[in-house]
């Protein structure tokens, strides 16, 4: 899925804000990328990154049992 475009993550950071949290995402080709999230936004992307990888582990547990 990763194009001519896509970086490797090459680091990350969280901080917390008076509103929110700022998340800057950095490739390993020197891009980097800050949003800002409401904490109602980042239990999102927790929950889904929790999701994906329990569906990663229940996969991993068929191809092992």
């Amino acid at each position: 899925m990763a194009d001519e475009k896509t970086q490797a993550l090459s680091q990350f950071s969280l901080s917390e804000t008076d509103d929110g949290y700022l998340i800057e995402i950095e490739g390993d080709g020197g891009g980097s990328l800050t949003v800002e999230a409401t904490p109602e936004q980042l239990d999102a992307i927790i929950d889904a990154l929790d999701a994906l990888l329990s569906e990663d582990d229940a996969e991993a547990d068929e191809v092992e049992g």
